[in-house]
């Protein structure tokens, strides 16, 4: 009898691991960090359910940290199995997990040496030394090209759409007749960027993601709100500070900028791209035709930059980073991590964070107890590197950035599949959105649950 266990991104958005028993194989779908409250940061540090030695591969959906950060720590304890990605997630890890690693140890190093932490010494989740192991287990292949990756498993990578590589894992246990379906993150329909999410047709056990299954993102145009952010900040001569994933929010806000500046909507304005990895990645997206949008492609092949403003700057040196903080706006500066829980938007924020004229502008999901959700609520006092830092600025945010699916969207992609799935999980997302999808599932007819944390379920087979 096969199961699946949640390990992570059960009752909650961040943290995305299952461990999938099937024909006497052990896979983990996902190895990512948790993220926010306390509470799920510990989890981060606490030893594994499953010896790591016993899991035979590793299968990643995509290359955000909250599915593949922790992977570095599970080679660190001893795992040495493959894993299997697509060619562009593997790429986009290679620059992901020693950045993460690389945080990580300087965020040691700068507790240690202000005394702030509660350790002595305070040490790294893992270094780059492992995440730089943990990247030659890497085996990658294409869309749409099922490969069997264990004697009777069978996966196929699906176009998922959110960011470059993202894929709908598609496992068949050629033995048992099931067909295990993981949505990993959903991307929009017509995103900008990247090809619309693809259809799979059959799915005994469909695990599928939440985030906004409460909410709908609706028809606006967030291109709008970004015009109206930078014309505002323009006119008051201040700096706009916008925290975004170095990996997806970055390239989509460039792309929406260099289209408003043709458009004269707003001001050509000096915009700061302070992410090394953001810097590295980006032309990793330009050089993957086969996932790109029609625009994208339409774009690229009329010789125009389509993730360049007039005068975009990558910063490259800590030190350049650090002499923004004496420009004087209006300018604007995209810098990681998206929810402002590390990386050098730290820095900015603790600079302009005291200054009226400046905006915090995010343009992606914040999740509870991260930094971004408590400027989003208004706090009026962030603790930023030891300090409590004085929040003066205007905090706005930007939800039709979001490169996640809404229910309605969801409950579209799950009509691509054929037959009613015999289990549906949901799982990657905060209760509300849990339970509302889970409603909206149920009133198609279709078995939804939720699972716990550490749940262990059978996988029913096909009658």
């Amino acid at each position: 009898m096969s199961s699946l266990r949640f390990l992570g991104a059960a009752g909650t958005v961040t943290g995305s691991k299952f461990l999938l028993e099937a024909g006497g194989h052990r896979l983990l779908i996902d190895c990512g960090l948790f993220q926010g409250l306390k509470e799920l940061r510990l989890r981060n540090w606490a030893p594994l359910p499953v010896d790591p030695k016993s899991i035979d591969a590793v299968v990643l959906t995509h290359a955000h940290v909250d599915h593949t950060g922790g992977l570095p720590r599970l080679v660190s304890d001893g795992f040495k199995g493959p894993v299997f990605s697509t060619p562009g997630t593997h790429e986009l890890a290679a620059l992901l997990l020693p950045d993460s690693a690389h945080l990580q140890e300087e965020e040691a190093r700068y507790a240690n040496e202000h005394g702030y932490s509660k350790h002595r010494p305070a040490l790294p989740l893992y270094t780059v030394e492992d995440a730089q192991a943990s990247l030659r287990l890497f085996q990658t292949f294409g869309f749409g090209q099922p490969k069997e990756i264990l004697p009777g498993v069978s996966l196929a990578f699906w176009r998922a759409g959110h960011i470059l590589g993202s894929a709908i894992c598609s496992f068949k246990l050629l033995k048992e007749k099931q067909s295990i379906v993981f949505t990993g993150d959903l991307g929009r329909y017509q995103g900008p960027l990247l090809h619309s999410p693809e259809a799979v047709y059959f799915a005994t056990t469909l695990i599928a993601e939440s985030t906004y299954g409460d909410r709908l993102h609706g028809e606006e145009r967030p291109e709008h709100d970004l015009a109206d952010a930078v014309n505002t900040v323009a006119r008051r001569g201040g700096m706009i500070v916008i925290p975004a994933f170095a990996i997806g929010r970055t390239q989509e806000i460039l792309y929406q900028l260099r289209a408003l500046e043709e458009q004269r909507t707003i001001p050509v304005l000096d915009v700061f791209v302070d992410s090394p990895m953001a810097r590295d990645a980006t032309p990793i997206y330009l050089a993957h035709p086969e996932e790109h949008s029609i625009d994208m492609a339409k774009l690229l092949s009329q010789g125009i930059s389509p993730l360049r403003t007039r005068k975009t700057r990558f910063v490259n040196s800590v030190a350049e980073s650090k002499q923004l903080n004496g420009l004087q706006g209006p300018a604007i500066v995209i810098s990681a991590s998206g929810m402002a829980t590390g990386g050098r938007v730290l820095h900015h924020l603790k600079h302009r964070l005291p200054d009226p004229r400046n905006l915090v502008l995010f343009v992606g999901y914040q999740a509870e107890g991260t930094r971004g959700r408590r400027l989003l609520n208004g706090e009026k006092q962030i603790p930023i590197q030891g300090s409590l830092v004085s929040v003066k600025a205007e905090i706005r945010s930007i939800s039709g950035f979001s490169a996640h699916v809404d229910w309605k969207e969801m409950l579209r992609w799950m009509d691509g599949i054929r037959d009613v799935p015999k289990q549906v999980f949901l799982v990657h997302g905060e209760a509300s959105a849990l339970e509302g999808l889970r409603g909206r599932v149920a009133a198609k007819g279709w078995p939804a649950t939720v699972p716990q944390h550490l749940e262990t379920v059978e996988l029913k087979e096909p009658s």
